[in-house]
């Protein structure tokens, strides 16, 4: 086939290498920068050597459909002779076809449906560098594939990046890893022209892009349409913003030729995008663009600098297409298409220094997606914790964690993580699994027809143009008014209901037809049946759903107001404090009790509100409170639950703390302190830990707070105690100890390091040392007090009280108090509490 061919490429010359690498190892690694020709030229170049069909696998839909025409054409004939595609809902080949291109999703489904690929004589993975995860998977299935059942298959992966190494080892092994063939450039020099916009753009995130930068990005166009010749190829992020961008280029007149290319267009415009024209061009692109595809005749391209990614919010379950900025690997890439068939230049809408804290590599999928559909995938295989398999990153183990339960809920792998029956089913469908479940499931209750056509939008939710009421984009659909849109989800209608037995449901419920709009909420809500949302306001756009994530619908959407959504697509931005809700289809309780029966359940509750406790018996929808009725028989325990609960959260200033009460948790808190943690903690935190222990006989009783306060406080403390330290709390923290006088003073407890008597001095004569405590560990602090009951001195020592400090206050006192004695000596005076009588 490829003496058929003159064209002469770079790759050319190093074809044989490459077709000698496979002949001895059976595998190989290519790496030719773009525009050399290998995505065209080695296919034909193996498919002369090799037994059998060759398939090379590409990441898009459109380098696929690309590739086989561009080579059909070499070989001068038309797609389906020797070159066929197959791409989801499109497909040509014939029974002389020789070399097939297929994304590389079609490729893992070929794998899994016959890991030996029969009448595969080679496959050829192109552009393996771009980490997508089919890409990843079809690398590591077509390996072991290889290693298990066709050792004579033979395997290349086609990169445009230096990273060969990697690949060598995956394909060969660490031992002997494939060889690696190169292939020089021979691109033409491409001038790079730095042009950021005025002012800094807003970082780029789950949002739309900022319109500042597409002003400027459209200024850029426009410039360099004034400085250079040749087409113009634009790199965008997305379509809206493709759109956006042509809407500010309208103006250019007949002279100049808009053409958009991005993989949600009909083949035929793609194929507009990748001819030559009687005009000046200007290609905006997404992606799509970077690699594997040529554009003739351009010589400029502009760079926005913007990739859109997949990213999953594994808390929430929220996956989303995110706006990044470029790495330089692809800036790189995107640059090197002006240079392909002469010297070009480059317009980057960012200044070098920026470039330079750009990543250097892009991503790999594996890292950030949602990994629900890989995880099926593995399952499938055979390796559901994808050990072993020559992937060239590993899954991350929280993300695979999270696939796999979702999997068990759709019970599509059992408690070991192995594919199941229904499992299989659903990876038949070949679409993400959760939309599978809602094909399968929902045919037979809206109609397979209605099902088919709801989950082909869902699985391409860009179909809905930038609409967010579900309901509204499936009837514009039916209606064609998009005709590219509509192309597209015709055909994947037909690939799904052809899944699905010809006689399935009408859609009826309980003898009524089911309504378009509540077909479109109940598949939905099969597909996320964390998602479906109640209005939290009557008439609002605030949701929250049943996972317990809140959402909001964009200003002047005709969802505002439904009092439940099925919401199929949502993204949250980093700190946003609730998701944005970008598709939707509004609903009834009933049908989202319907799709989401496993999450409905009816629970008794008992327990604190903040101001008593509540016993009530609540129905419940994932977080969603549907129904409540008081419960009037709520259990002891589950009381006694709810009241702890409310302690704990409220304090210990429930209880009623007495005189009695404080003064017992002061000398318990005393004994700890002074004699060690065999004495039970009183603080506040051990107390409420302990509740369930010291309260226990009260709240076995209690019914509500009030109860609560008229608890014996005291007489619980108590059961805090062994009877061991019970019997001698009295005796190392007495209560009250007895003075000289024969007064019984209480002991204020209330500083655990210092126990205080306050006690009048007169009271005190006889006493040679103030007394102690604790087993004679801790002396009191003893407050002297006047006749009048006011302080004059505090000691622990009172020896040295009497010596040193007694004589000054006999002075000071002795003629404001003449009927108290006041003796010399006061260690051998007579204690008195009274004074002496008056004269007459």
């Amino acid at each position: 086939m490829l003496s058929d061919v003159r064209l002469d490429l770079p790759v050319r010359a190093t074809l044989p290498a490459v077709v000698a690498a496979l002949r001895t190892a059976g595998t190989g690694v290519l790496v030719a920068p773009p525009g050399t020709g290998k995505t065209t030229l080695a296919p034909l170049a193996v498919a002369d050597q090799v037994e059998g069909r060759v398939v090379i696998a590409q990441p898009r839909r459109v380098a696929a459909r690309a590739a086989a025409r561009r080579m059909a054409e070499l070989l001068g004939e038309r797609v389906g002779d020797r070159i066929g595609y197959a791409v989801r809902g499109d497909r040509r080949r014939g029974p002389r076809t020789r070399v097939e291109v297929v994304t590389t999703g079609v490729l893992v489904r070929r794998l899994l449906r016959d890991p030996d690929l029969p009448g595969t004589g080679a496959v050829l993975l192109d552009e393996c560098h771009e980490r997508h995860l089919d890409a990843d998977l079809a690398l590591a299935f077509a390996v072991e594939a290889r290693a298990a059942l066709r050792p004579d298959l033979w395997l290349l992966a086609m990169s445009a990046t230096p990273e060969a190494d990697r690949f060598a080892a995956l394909l060969g092994g660490a031992d002997t890893p494939a060889p690696v063939v190169r292939a020089e450039s021979v691109l033409h020099p491409v001038t790079r022209i730095w042009a950021p916009p005025p002012r800094p753009a807003p970082a780029p995130g789950a949002g739309p892009v900022d319109r500042a930068l597409l002003d400027h990005v459209a200024a850029t166009v426009r410039r360099a349409l004034r400085e250079r010749d040749g087409d113009v190829l634009v790199f965008l992020p997305g379509a809206g913003e493709i759109a956006a961008v042509a809407r500010r280029l309208a103006d250019l007149g007949d002279s100049v030729a808009l053409l958009p290319l991005h993989g949600r267009q009909r083949a035929a415009e793609q194929d507009a995008a990748l001819r030559p024209g009687d005009r000046r061009r200007v290609v905006l692109a997404t992606a799509v663009a970077e690699s594997s595809l040529t554009v003739p005749g351009v010589r400029v391209v502009v760079d926005a600098g913007l990739s859109r990614v997949a990213r999953l919010d594994r808390a929430r379950g929220l996956g989303a297409l995110v706006t990044v900025p470029v790495s330089r690997a692809a800036a790189t890439q995107r640059a090197g298409r002006a240079g392909r068939e002469a010297p070009g230049f480059v317009y980057r809408c960012w200044s070098e220094a920026v470039h330079e804290h750009l990543p250097a590599q892009p991503e790999p999928e594996i890292a950030t997606a949602d990994l629900t559909g890989f995880a099926l995938d593995v399952a499938a295989w055979g390796r559901p914790d994808a050990a072993g398999l020559a992937l060239p990153d590993p899954p991350p183990p929280a993300a695979m964690q999270v696939a796999r339960d979702t999997l068990a809920t759709l019970d599509a792998v059992d408690p070991e993580g192995r594919i199941t029956a229904r499992g299989r089913a659903i990876a038949a469908v070949g679409a993400h699994p959760r939309l599978a479940r809602a094909l399968l499931d929902g045919a037979g209750r809206v109609g397979a027809d209605r099902a088919a056509e709801v989950v082909a939008l869902l699985a391409e939710d860009t179909a809905a143009g930038g609409v967010d009421d579900l309901a509204i984009a499936w009837r514009r659909l039916r209606a064609g008014a998009d005709p590219a849109a509509t192309a597209r989800w015709r055909a994947e209608v037909r690939r799904l209901r052809a899944l699905l037995p010809p006689d399935a449901a009408d859609g009826t419920r309980a003898g009524a037809p089911l309504s378009d709009d509540l077909a479109a909420g109940l598949l939905v809500g099969l597909a996320h049946p964390e998602r479906l949302a109640r209005v939290r306001r009557p008439g609002g756009s605030s949701y929250l759903m049943t996972g317990g994530t809140a959402a909001e619908l964009a200003p002047g959407s005709p969802l505002a107001g439904a009092e439940w959504l099925a919401v199929a697509v949502a993204d949250r931005a980093p700190g946003a404090p609730a998701a944005r809700i970008r598709l939707a289809a509004a609903l009834d309780e009933a049908t989202a009790r319907e799709a989401a029966t496993a999450l409905l359940r009816t629970e008794r509750e008992v327990g604190w509100s903040g101001a008593d406790v509540v016993a009530r018996e609540v129905v419940r929808l994932g977080a969603l409170e549907l129904r409540e009725r008081p419960l009037t028989d709520p259990g002891p325990a589950e009381v006694a639950a709810a009241l702890i609960a409310g302690l704990r959260s409220t304090g210990l200033g429930l209880l009623e703390w007495t005189p009695a009460a404080r003064a017992l948790r002061e000398r318990l808190a005393f004994c700890r302190h002074a004699l060690g943690d065999e004495w039970p903690d009183v603080g506040d935190e051990a107390l409420l830990a302990a509740a369930p222990v010291w309260l226990g006989p009260e709240l076995a009783t209690a019914r509500r707070r009030a109860d609560l306060a008229r608890v014996d406080v005291a007489a619980a403390l108590r059961r805090l105690l062994p009877w061991a330290q019970a019997a001698r709390l009295d005796e190392v923290a007495p209560e009250r100890l007895t003075v000289p006088s024969g007064s019984r003073i209480r002991v204020d407890y209330a500083d655990p390091a210092k126990p205080v008597l306050p006690v009048k001095l007169q009271e005190t004569f006889g006493w040679r040392d103030a007394p102690r405590i604790a087993g004679g560990r801790v002396p009191v602090l003893l407050h002297l007090l006047s006749p009048a009951g006011r302080p004059v001195a505090v000691t622990a020592d009172l020896a040295s009280f009497w010596r040193v400090g007694y004589p000054q206050v006999r002075a000071e006192l002795r003629g404001r108090y003449p009927r108290h004695p006041w003796p010399e000596d006061p260690t051998t005076a007579t204690p008195t509490r009274h004074a002496s009588p008056r004269r007459r």
